[in-house]
């Protein structure tokens, strides 16, 4: 039977942190929260509770998972946000699979609560997450802010009954925060990877992201709170391709400056270097 280390990431999330620590207690033979330095009760909370706690300065979602992977006792490792916690049948598969490990790694569905709603269909649910992995098999990757656990080539991994539960927000002005905050780091981390963006990809994205999650994920199911989250899905897709665009634009006039510096230093040294200067003076 592996013996499973739960790690978790922190920033100032003393509302759910408890939530989630009690939730993995059941399957886990180690606790470990990385804290990016929080001002509020989150280290409090976590001490109570026993947990091992470390400190570090935020890397980059990617880059702090992964730290956090690396401060775990065993290889076996279940990785959750605050703001998730195990349901009932979740926790029982994780108990079960712990008793008959099978694969590398194991997938299961998240459950996202949106402004006091559980949210059934849109690209919220399944939301399938692979969360309980062998680390010597797997790590965080991705593209910040959309992290993911990547397997190394011929990995096998599983599928668990029961739901990751996610708190996603409680108000609506929380969401358009997170979307302001997630849409800039996409936008910076597509301008890395040289990603083009033309006016039409601004305008067909969000609207191709609207029609995924309203009527091909069946969005319309889950009343108003569907369209709210389709609409702002594809608010999020927009935000990100606009900001990109202005980025491309910004990098473009640094460049024309650039040049223009450039130029004009030529042409100042060329005339200092003249003949006709040299002789005036």
């Amino acid at each position: 039977m592996p013996s499973i280390s739960a790690v978790i990431i922190t920033l100032n999330e003393e509302s759910c942190i408890e939530r989630c620590i009690r939730s993995v207690m059941t399957v886990a033979d180690e606790v470990v929260v990385v804290d990016s330095l929080s001002t509020d009760r989150t280290p409090e909370i976590c001490r109570k509770l026993g947990v091992k706690f470390v400190e570090q300065e935020f890397l980059g979602y990617i880059q702090q998972k992964n730290f956090a992977l690396k401060q775990a006792a065993y290889d076996h490792v279940l990785s959750l946000d605050a703001d998730e916690a195990l349901s009932e049948e979740l926790a029982r598969s994780i108990h079960d699979v712990k008793n008959n490990w099978k694969h590398d790694g194991y997938k299961f569905n998240r459950l996202n609560k949106f402004c006091g709603h559980w949210i059934r269909h849109t690209n919220y649910y399944p939301d399938r997450k692979l969360r309980l992995f062998d680390r010597r098999k797997g790590q965080w990757g991705g593209v910040n802010p959309h992290d993911k656990v990547v397997m190394q080539p011929g990995s096998s991994t599983g599928r668990l009954k029961g739901d990751l539960l996610h708190w996603l927000c409680e108000t609506y002005e929380e969401h358009l925060d997170t979307i302001n905050k997630f849409s800039t780091i996409a936008a910076r981390e597509a301008l890395k990877k040289g990603e083009k963006c033309s006016a039409w990809k601004v305008f067909y994205k969000p609207v191709w992201r609207f029609i995924q999650n309203y009527f091909v994920k069946r969005g319309f199911l889950d009343g108003y709170m569907g369209l709210v989250v389709s609409r702002n899905s594809a608010f999020l897709n927009y935000q990100k391709y606009a900001k990109l665009r202005n980025l491309i634009q910004l990098e473009k006039n640094k460049e024309k400056l650039q040049q223009a510096d450039k130029e004009v230093n030529i042409a100042s040294a060329e005339v200092s270097t003249h003949p006709e200067t040299q002789k005036k003076e």
